[in-house]
């Protein structure tokens, strides 16, 4: 044989691996399989714990989210409460003047004007204490839509979609319309 064609040393003549290269080979394969598997091993223990801690602290986020919204509803369900108390509390003395005036025996006409106007002026500060303001437009101011009701137009020397007549006050609450003013307004001329 020349060298050419001389075999390896450890290969048979068919060009396969020899018994100790496989061994070697699939030692070398074990070894790097139990590496990856310790490895990922390693990750998923890993990954259990992060798992673990987010749900914990999903679970802890959740618990106070829920808590937060009951106290909210505590405070808006108080807020409502206390509002309407101090408002029933501040027309308490309104009440008591009535009944005071009508308790009152041969009442002369100007003793009843006196009390009722009296009796107005509570009514009217206890109102004002609670923020309902009263929409009393002008005659000859600008219609609006938004905090006046019209009831009819009329003609009038005035211009066009202006406050006539107010034929009853309207009431603001917070600056929300509790009731629009009705009014008559000017028809086009």
């Amino acid at each position: 044989m020349s060298d050419n064609q001389q075999p390896e040393q450890n290969q048979n003549l068919t060009g396969a691996p020899s018994p100790e290269e496989l061994e070697a080979a699939q030692a070398a394969n074990e070894f790097d399989a139990q590496n990856e598997l310790a490895a990922a091993q390693a990750e998923l223990a890993t990954l259990k714990a992060k798992n673990t801690e987010l749900a914990d602290s999903y679970l802890r986020a959740k618990a106070e989210t829920e808590n937060a919204r009951r106290r909210a509803d505590e405070e808006v369900g108080k807020a409502r409460k206390f509002a309407l108390e101090s408002f029933a509390e501040s027309l308490l003395p309104v009440a008591d003047s009535l009944e005071a005036g009508l308790a009152i025996q041969n009442v002369t006409p100007e003793q009843i004007r006196e009390g009722s106007e009296a009796t107005l002026k509570q009514l009217k500060a206890a109102l004002e204490r609670n923020k309902v303001i009263a929409i009393d437009p002008e005659a000859g101011s600008k219609f609006d839509p938004t905090r006046h009701q019209a009831i009819s137009m009329v003609p009038s020397d005035q211009e066009a979609n202006t406050v006539v007549n107010v034929l009853q006050k309207g009431y603001l609450i917070a600056e929300r319309v509790l009731r629009p003013a009705l009014v008559t307004v000017s028809a086009p001329k």
